[in-house]
C-alpha cells in the first residue's frame, strides 16, 4: 500500500528549506520542463513557512491578499463566516493544491483557512508571482491551468452536494479524495480523513448525526471500513455508480 498522505520529510518538519526541485509535489505546483535558472528564480521567490499546527489559521476573514499559498503537507480547511457568528466549511485542500486565490479580485480574503493536522506550505508573494510570471511564461499558463480545474472541481462538487441525496453527497466527497489522493501517488482505497464529522456535516449541510449515520450505513452496506479516522474503501465501483460522474470530481 503506499505511504498515507502525511509530512515525514525530517528537514520540512524542522523547518529548514527544500528546494523546489527536491519537493515531491514538484510535478503539480510547478511548470513541467522549468530548466536551470528560472527554476532558481522561482525557488528564490517561493518562501518556506514553518509547520502549521492542528487548529492553526493560515488567514481569516479580512485578511489582506499578500500570498497564493501552496499546500506541500497535511491538510486545511477553508470555512466562510455565516449569520450568528457560524461557520461553513467550504473545501478540505490536500498536498499540491493552490489556496488564496479567492483573493484575487477584492485583494481581501473573504474566507479563512485553518489546518485540519500538521501541516506545511508554500508562500508565493503575489507581487514577485506577477514579476515572475513576465519572465517565465509557463508559470502564468500552470497558474490559469490549475485555476480552471479547481473551479471545475468545485462546480462538479457543488451540483452533487446541492441536489444529490446525503448519500450521494458523501459518497462524491470520498470518491473526490480517492482521486486526489491517487493523483499524488498516495492510495486511492485507503486514507485518513483529517476533517472531523462536523467539517464534514458542515461542508455539506446536514446535521453532524447525519454524517455519523452515513458513515455506520456506509460501513454496514460493505462501501467502507473505518477505524476512527482511517478509512478504507471496500468497493469503488458501487461508490462511483452512487455519483454518476467520479472522473470530474479529481
Amino acid at each position: 500500500m503506499s505511504q498515507l498522505p502525511h509530512a515525514t520529510n525530517v528537514s520540512e518538519l524542522s523547518g529548514l528549506k527544500v528546494a523546489c526541485k527536491d519537493c515531491s509535489l514538484f510535478q503539480l505546483c510547478l511548470p513541467v520542463g522549468l530548466g536551470g535558472p528560472d527554476l532558481a528564480l522561482l525557488d528564490r521567490v517561493i518562501k518556506r513557512r514553518h509547520v502549521l499546527k492542528r487548529g492553526e489559521y493560515l488567514f481569516r476573514p479580512g485578511d489582506p491578499f499578500v500570498f497564493v499559498y501552496a499546500v506541500r503537507s497535511g491538510s486545511i480547511k477553508t470555512y466562510t463566516p455565516i449569520r450568528d457568528g457560524a461557520d461553513q466549511v467550504t473545501g478540505f485542500h490536500l498536498p499540491g493544491e493552490l489556496l488564496g486565490l479567492d483573493a484575487i479580485n477584492t485583494e481581501t480574503h473573504q474566507c479563512g483557512a485553518v489546518a485540519l493536522e500538521t501541516s506545511s506550505v508554500c508562500e508565493l508573494p503575489l507581487n514577485r508571482l506577477e514579476e515572475l510570471g513576465s519572465v517565465i511564461t509557463n508559470v502564468q499558463r500552470q497558474m490559469l491551468r490549475i485555476m480552471s480545474k479547481q473551479i471545475l472541481h468545485d462546480q462538479a462538487l457543488q451540483v452533487l452536494l446541492c441536489k444529490r441525496s446525503a448519500e450521494e453527497r458523501l459518497a462524491a466527497l470520498l470518491l473526490s479524495l480517492s482521486n486526489r489522493y491517487k493523483r499524488r501517488g498516495f492510495s486511492a482505497t485507503e486514507f485518513d480523513l483529517s476533517m472531523s464529522r462536523q467539517d464534514i456535516a458542515s461542508y455539506f449541510g446536514l446535521a453532524e448525526e447525519t454524517v455519523s449515520r452515513l458513515f455506520s450505513r456506509f460501513q454496514e452496506q460493505g462501501l467502507i471500513e473505518v477505524t476512527r479516522k482511517h478509512v478504507r474503501l471496500r468497493d469503488l465501483p458501487r461508490l462511483a455508480s452512487m455519483v454518476g460522474a467520479p472522473e470530474r470530481l479529481d
